[in-house]
């Protein structure tokens, strides 16, 4: 079945990039390529004190673990309660790829024999979460939103087992944009307007957890793919360090930018998500609710460019609350318009050169890719190799730059995309704006987060983007969790899509 939409712009997409890369100059001349994140020297040293008096918002997994652990609550009837919201709202909405119903209630029933055993695997025991559907889940197919191409994995991929090895009951696969190629999910809808497109890549991810199938879900993120579907969905979506979580047993899109990431309906809930993902032993999630006074945030102008009037005001009002909450803002120069331009079209050309590279290998029928994914791989495979190495060479270029950025801060702030969810068939319009501010952070592997911070007038949510140095994803809780909690709370409205 070929879903897609019409109106590819990706011919034009990648003219554009090769012409930025025609003009690009390195600096110093004989700069090498990208090989790797740049640790930073000047890392702040901050020494975190958790809240152990703060109250964990309902319907998130903080909420549900003690609940469960102390065996008033049972896995069993989340379960139901998720498969109830994934069998009434997930084929309106197009969520799932594969719902494991029964293998889902015989996860749950095992975890509250565990808990009546005395085992307890940590705060994800018994939890209901879901899987993208270009991360393998042992036993459950693997379809990538393509007809002709399916595997059927004996083995969980490494970030499954980690969680299905934390007590997680996983409920089956949801959708994705073909291949991970794309930034809407066109063949499914917004969980806050049917008329509107979710995000993309990680789409029936943002679904699932803004509407109650499961409290998390397991995403990815090359360019934005766990950002924006998170942002337009009124969901939390968590891109670590590049490098911090295992990518084994993933369909790849880009092997030197694609990261699995999780999406969850608070900071800490997805925080706990990472404490299992990255095999930490400091837990993220303690730092949840920790004192930001006098935290520095930098705001870039240019991170507002062709921003839509509520996006603004949304932003604004997202400031000032942290302004108030005691939080130090100041204007950086960087990123510029310029380096928000040069990272697109680094990252295009990379992401689609590697793309076409692993999709040579996949033997997928050429008549089963939507319109815009064969052309994206198309232009793939018609870039020169001195290009793809430029832009590699502008990707160091921009990882030194972006790292210079953090001297005397803490933390960068923006809207995460510049515009609300695109009525579906005006999809073309919207991609760049979409994309825009998340795609430098995954080019050059630092650490970002979007967390909800408003909405327009229509309901439709809005996400503010908080990104820190390399290995700074604590920074990222205290200020998320911070913003989300105690300066901007938003429970109400965000919870209005869940079924429970």
């Amino acid at each position: 079945m070929k879903v897609g939409l019409p109106g590819s712009v990706a011919r034009a997409t990648f003219e554009k990039a090769r012409r930025v890369l025609s003009e690009y100059r390195p600096e110093p001349v004989l700069r090498q390529p990208w090989s790797g994140v740049i640790a930073s020297a000047t890392a702040a040293q901050r020494r975190w004190v958790p809240n152990p008096s703060r109250q964990p918002p309902r319907h998130t997994i903080a909420a549900a673990a003690p609940v469960l652990k102390d065996r008033r609550l049972k896995s069993v009837d989340l379960a139901d309660q998720a498969l109830a919201a994934a069998n009434a709202l997930g084929p309106v909405l197009n969520a799932f790829a594969f719902l494991d119903q029964g293998g889902a209630l015989a996860q749950a029933r095992e975890r509250d024999r565990e808990l009546e055993a005395g085992i307890y695997r940590g705060p994800l025991h018994g939890i209901p979460i879901t899987v993208k559907d270009i991360i393998d889940v042992g036993g459950l197919p693997t379809g990538a939103a393509c007809d002709s191409f399916d595997r059927l994995p004996s083995d969980d991929a490494v970030s499954v087992a980690r969680l299905r090895a934390a007590g997680a009951v996983i409920l089956g696969k949801v959708t994705t944009h073909q291949f991970a190629l794309g930034v809407t999910s066109p063949q499914s809808r917004n969980p806050h307007d049917r008329g509107r497109l979710p995000g993309g890549s990680s789409g029936g991810s943002a679904i699932a957890v803004a509407t109650g199938m499961g409290f998390a879900s397991l995403g990815t993120d090359t360019r934005a793919s766990i950002r924006v579907p998170a942002a337009l969905s009124g969901v939390v979506g968590f891109k670590p360090t590049f490098g911090g979580i295992p990518v084994e047993g993933l369909v790849f899109l880009s092997w030197s930018i694609d990261n699995i990431a999780p999406m969850a309906r608070s900071v800490e809930d997805a925080a706990l998500m990472m404490d299992v993902l990255m095999g930490l032993e400091q837990s993220l999630a303690a730092v949840a609710g920790a004192d930001v006074t006098g935290l520095k945030v930098g705001i870039p102008p240019a991170a507002l460019s062709g921003a839509g009037p509520e996006v603004i005001r949304a932003f604004e009002a997202a400031t000032e609350a942290m302004r108030a909450g005691g939080i130090s803002l100041c204007e950086v120069t960087r990123p510029s318009d310029q380096d928000f331009d040069n990272s697109n079209a680094a990252g295009l050309i990379i992401s689609r050169c590697e793309a076409a590279a692993a999709h040579r290998s996949m033997n997928v029928d050429p008549a089963a890719y939507w319109q815009e994914v064969r052309e994206q791989i198309e232009e793939g495979e018609a870039t020169s190799a001195i290009d793809y190495l430029d832009a590699q060479r502008l990707r160091a270029e921009l990882s030194e730059g972006m790292l210079a950025v953090f001297d005397g801060l803490d933390v960068l702030a923006m809207p995460t995309a510049l515009c609300t969810a695109p009525p579906a068939e005006d999809f073309a319009d919207y991609l760049y704006l979409l994309s825009r501010n998340a795609i430098p952070w995954s080019l050059v592997g630092f650490p970002a987060i979007s967390v909800p911070c408003g909405f327009s007038p229509e309901g439709l949510p809005i996400g503010i983007q908080f990104v820190a140095r390399p290995g700074e994803e604590a920074t990222l809780v205290a200020l998320g969790s911070a913003f989300e909690e105690r300066l901007l709370p938003l429970w109400d409205q965000r919870n209005a899509v869940l079924t429970y």
